[in-house]
Parts: C-alpha cells; structure tokens; sequence
C-alpha cells in the first residue's frame, strides 16, 4: 500500500481523470442493465444493531496479526448495554483469547492483566473515555503501543455514537503510556496501517490488501498510503489496489492476472469500475467475487459511496456479496 508509488501515482491521478471522461459514455449506456449492484455494508452502519441470533450482536474488533497489521475481525458476542466495555473486556490479553485467536493467525492487542475499570460516553461531542488499569503500560516497543492505542481507537469509533477516544491510566489522562504515542487529548481514526511518510506524498488513502505471507489465514488489512494527488479520490485507491502491494509488505491484491483497471464513475451513490480482461486470461467465479471484494472494501472507505458496480469488457458484471474484511 505503501507510497503508494508516489511518483507514479502522481501521473496517474492526472491520466486518470482524462479516463474517467472517456469512459462516462461506457458507464452510462450499462446503467440500464444493473440488476444488481455490490452493497457496501459498513461496520458502523445502524444494521449492525439488529441481532441475527437472540441475545447475540455482531460486532467488530482489531486484533494484529504475526506482521504487525491491525486487522478487523468481525464476531459475535452477547449483547449487554455495556457493549463497548464488554468489547474491550474481549480484546484483553489471555490464555483463551491467544488459542481462540491463533486459529485465525492473530493476537491479542491489549496487554494481559489489564482491567477496563469504566467508560463514559458524551452524547453530544461522541468523546469515549476509557479508563485502563495500569497494565496498559505493558507494551515491549512504540509499534506495539501504536496498535494498542489504534485499536482501541478503531474498536470504539465502530460503534455509531462515538467519534473520538480519550484514553485514561487510573482514572488520569496521560502524556502516553510507556512510549513516545500521544494519548493527552482524545484520538479519532486515522493512518491505520500507515506504510511509507505522510510527508511522501499531498494526501492519503485507505486500501485494502490481503496477507500474502500465510497462506492458511486470508485476511483483508486496510492500509494507508500517501499520494500525490491534491485530495483522496476513487480513482487513486482503485489504481493503487490494481498496482499490487509492495513486495516489502507481505500484502497483495485480489486482482487476477492479466485484469487492468480503466476508469470509475460515481453517480448518485453508486461507483461503476470499468476493467478490462486480457484476451487468454480466463477468470473465475471465485477469483471475480474475490476481486470484487477488495474492490468494494475500498471503496468502503469513501462515504458516497453506496453501492459498486464492476464493468468487465463492457458488460455490467453482477455478483451481490457481503462486504465486510473478516468475519468469523
């Protein structure tokens, strides 16, 4: 995800939205097809309330995995109206969670012994403050802290009436815990997974990967990479997606071989990628639901955005899946 070819993508940005243009007419004469589209289901949408099995709700952590990636894992647990408390409570370090979590090649993020001793939630700013026991110190280096703190961070603002964490040490707001990480004023999303300098590149994307180095757990990681493009856009994360991971990473993309991204058009909430598939190169029906996959967690991360539709060689491809990372 990383510098997301900074120099490259620079060009691209500007390429791409003479593409865009040109692939308007293309995207529109396939509108009148769409049967239908990808829904892209956000983990803090309002469905998430509604419990699918009684006294059950699905909710979302972030655990690391062996590479060091915070990575959102989907479960279920016992709704409770202390939910959130109760999430975090299902975060902290145990001999349980460490077998549970092994069978998906993940680890637990929250030091072991720690106790969430309370939380408070202001309706009107959406600041969560979370008070910890002191083991929250417990973390051997500034990387390991940085997951702690994001994944709290990310673990909480899942939920819809929160928009910030305040993170507390015995019932005081700190400088940081036992690194350089600032936890002194109350934290929002941002920069999950960073790879590559903020200062690399005029803006950011979020884009989703797989790891590649396990092949027994598949699990897509939001990434955040730098651009040069003057703000985020559609057109820079897809192109970014279809270029590949970088080696370094250990990441890689859903994207078979021998596929290219052309151009993507968003109209009223719906954002129509038009590829384009090498002539001897023959895709599957799982390899097309993968890929479109990636492609609709990307495009998650844009708000607009409501549904995608994937136009293959010209025809509106239709294949309605779930789109959230990993869900066990």
């Amino acid at each position: 995800m990383v510098n997301r070819r900074i120099l490259i993508f620079g060009l691209i940005a500007i390429l791409g939205i003479s593409v865009i243009k040109l692939g308007t007419n293309l995207v529109k004469d396939n509108m009148a097809s769409n049967e239908e589209d990808i829904e892209i289901i956000r983990s803090d949408d309002n469905e998430f309330e509604v419990m699918e099995d009684e006294g059950m709700r699905k909710t979302v952590f972030y655990f690391s995995n062996e590479e060091g990636f915070l990575v959102p894992v989907m479960k279920k647990i016992p709704w409770d109206d202390g939910i959130a408390q109760i999430t975090l409570s299902n975060m902290v370090d145990t001999a349980e969670l460490r077998e549970s979590l092994g069978e998906m090649g993940l680890l637990p993020i929250i030091p072991a012994g720690t106790e969430i001793r309370g939380i408070a939630i202001d309706e009107n700013t959406g600041v969560c403050s979370v008070d910890f026991s002191e083991e929250i110190r417990n973390n051997e280096s500034e990387k390991e802290e940085e997951n702690l703190i994001k994944g709290v961070v990310y673990t909480l603002t899942e939920f819809p009436s929160i928009n910030e964490v305040q993170i507390m040490v015995e019932g005081e707001i700190v400088p940081s815990l036992s690194h350089d990480v600032a936890i002194n004023e109350p934290i929002s999303r941002d920069n999950i997974n960073l790879i590559g300098s903020l200062e690399e590149g005029r803006s950011k994307v979020v884009v989703y990967y797989k790891d590649g180095l396990n092949e027994e757990f598949e699990h897509y990681i939001p990434v955040t990479v730098p651009t040069f493009a003057a703000m985020n856009n559609v057109y820079s994360a897809i192109a970014l997606l279809f270029e590949g991971a970088p080696e370094e990473s250990g990441l890689e993309a859903d994207i078979p071989q021998g596929v290219s991204f052309e151009a993507v058009e968003i109209d009223e909430g719906t954002a129509f990628v038009d590829i384009e598939v090498a002539d001897d190169v023959d895709i599957s029906d799982a390899q097309m639901n993968s890929m479109m996959k990636n492609i609709g967690l990307t495009l998650s991360e844009f708000e607009e955005i409501e549904t995608v539709e994937l136009i293959v060689d010209g025809k509106v491809t239709n294949a309605a899946i779930p789109v959230f990372a990993n869900e066990y």
